[in-house]
C-alpha cells in the first residue's frame, strides 16, 4: 500500500458517525431561492437521490482543503478572505487579478497581501498559483516551484472567463512551458471550455476534452492535470480514464444547481457561473463522482466574489459565491447520496494526494440540528455587497469545531 494511500485509509477512521433512533427528517423541496421552480422537480424527487434511514447526527473530519479558489485582491480580498479561512485549512488560489499573477514575484506579492488580510489567529495557508500567458517564462515557473512558492500553474483559454483576455490562444507556444511543468511535477489546473463562438455554451466541455486537452496530454506524457470545476458526465469519464497524472474538481454549486434553476421562472443572476451549469443528468453524474470516495474527485468550491451591482446587471459577472456555507451543504449532499463517510475523502484527503501534500492534522466537526442553519443573505464587503449561494433549501449541518 502506498504512503499516500494509507494515509488517506488512515484518517478516514477519524469520521464518528452517532445514528438517531428516531428516524429521518422529512427532506425539504429544492427550489430557487427567490421564485419556486415550477418545470424543475423538487430534490428529493428527481432521480438518483436517496435519504438515509437514519441520521447521522455528527462528523469529524480532517480540516478541509479548497482546491480552487477566488479572493480577488484589495477591499473584496479583505472583505471575503474570513469566509473560507473560517473552516478551510489551505486552498489553491486563483490568480486572474488585473493584472494576472504571471511571475513568482508577483505570486509572492499577492501571497502577503492575502496573509496580511487574514483575521488575527488565522493559520490559513493560501496555496499560489502562477496565470500560465503565451509569455510565460518556463525558468521562472521552475524556480517559483522549486521555492516551495507556488503549486500548480492556471491555464485558462483566452476568453474563457472572468478575467481571461490574457490566457492561451495557441497552445504551442506554452509547449515549452508545460514540458518543463511535466518534468518537474508541477501541476496544470485547465479552465476546460473551449472559445469558439460557433460552439454551443453547454457543449464548450465535452469539445475542449476532444479537441484540446486529450491531444495536449498525448503530447505531452506525464504532465500532470487537474481538470478544474468539471461540470458534465463527459468530464466525469475522462477523468476516470485518465490515469494517475489526472484529477478533477468538483464545485459545490455544480452538485446542487442544474442549468434550469439559472433560467426557469426568470433569470436568476446568483446561480449564473462559468462553467455554465447544465442538464440535470450531468448533475447526477457530478454527484456520483463526488460521492464516490475515488481518490481523482476533490473539492475545488470555485467561490467567486462579485459584487451585486455587477451580478445583477445587463451582461452579468459569473461566479457563485459558497465560501461561507460549503461544507455544510456538502454534508447535505453527502447524506442525500447515503456517502457521509466519503465526505472527508472529498474535501480533505483526496486533495493533499494529488498535489502531494500531507493531510491536515486538525480536525472540524459538523453537527446535525432538528432547526435549519441560518447563513447571511450577504456578505458586506467595503467594495461592496456579495451575495451567498442560497441552495434554495433547509440545510440542517452546523460546523461547530
Amino acid at each position: 500500500m502506498s504512503p499516500d494511500r494509507a494515509a488517506q485509509q488512515g484518517a478516514l477512521r477519524h469520521i464518528h458517525r452517532h445514528i438517531r433512533r428516531d428516524g429521518p427528517n422529512s427532506p425539504a423541496p429544492c427550489r430557487n431561492a427567490a421564485t419556486p421552480i415550477q418545470d424543475n422537480p423538487p430534490l428529493e424527487n428527481q432521480p438518483g437521490l436517496r435519504y438515509l434511514d437514519a441520521m447521522t447526527q455528527s462528523l469529524t473530519l480532517r480540516r478541509p482543503d479548497d482546491w480552487h479558489l477566488h479572493l480577488r485582491d484589495g477591499a473584496m480580498l479583505q472583505g471575503v478572505l474570513p469566509e473560507t479561512a473560517r473552516h478551510f485549512a489551505r486552498a489553491i488560489i486563483m490568480p486572474n487579478l488585473v493584472p494576472p499573477v504571471v511571475t513568482g514575484a508577483q505570486a509572492q506579492a499577492y501571497r502577503d497581501r492575502i496573509l496580511a488580510a487574514l483575521p488575527a489567529g488565522s493559520s490559513f495557508q493560501p496555496l499560489m498559483t502562477l496565470y500560465l500567458t503565451e509569455g510565460t517564462d518556463a525558468a521562472d515557473v521552475a524556480a517559483a516551484a522549486a521555492s516551495g512558492l507556488v503549486k500548480a500553474v492556471k491555464l485558462y483559454p483566452a476568453g474563457a472567463t472572468t478575467n481571461s483576455h490574457s490566457g492561451v490562444a495557441d497552445f504551442s507556444k506554452v509547449q515549452g512551458v508545460l514540458e518543463k511543468m511535466a518534468e518537474i511535477g508541477l501541476p496544470l489546473c485547465l479552465h476546460g471550455e473551449v472559445t469558439d463562438p460557433s460552439v454551443d455554451i453547454f457543449d464548450r466541455e465535452a469539445v475542449f476534452i476532444d479537441t484540446i486537452l486529450d491531444p495536449l496530454r498525448r503530447r505531452i506524457p506525464g504532465l500532470r492535470v487537474v481538470m478544474e470545476h468539471i461540470t458534465t458526465e463527459d468530464g466525469v469519464a475522462y477523468a476516470r480514464a485518465g490515469g494517475d497524472d489526472l484529477a478533477a474538481t468538483i464545485t459545490t454549486h455544480h452538485l446542487i444547481i442544474n442549468r434550469n434553476h439559472i433560467l426557469a421562472g426568470g433569470i436568476k443572476p446568483h446561480y449564473y457561473c462559468l462553467p455554465v451549469a447544465k442538464r440535470e443528468k450531468h448533475r447526477l453524474a457530478l454527484r456520483a463522482a463526488a460521492t464516490s470516495g475515488e481518490a481523482r474527485f476533490f473539492l475545488g468550491t470555485d467561490s467567486a466574489p462579485h459584487v451585486d451591482a455587477l451580478k445583477e446587471h445587463a451582461c452579468g459577472c459569473a461566479g457563485c459565491f459558497t465560501a461561507t456555507n460549503t461544507m455544510p451543504l456538502l454534508a447535505h449532499v453527502f447524506e442525500e447520496e447515503a456517502a457521509l463517510p466519503h465526505l472527508e475523502a472529498f474535501t480533505s484527503l483526496n486533495g493533499p494526494a494529488f498535489y502531494r501534500l500531507p493531510v491536515n492534522d486538525t480536525t472540524i466537526t459538523l453537527v446535525k440540528h432538528d432547526h435549519p442553519q441560518s447563513f447571511p443573505e450577504k456578505i458586506l464587503t467595503e467594495a461592496g455587497p456579495v451575495t451567498v449561494f442560497n441552495p434554495g433549501f433547509p440545510v440542517h449541518w452546523h460546523v461547530e469545531a
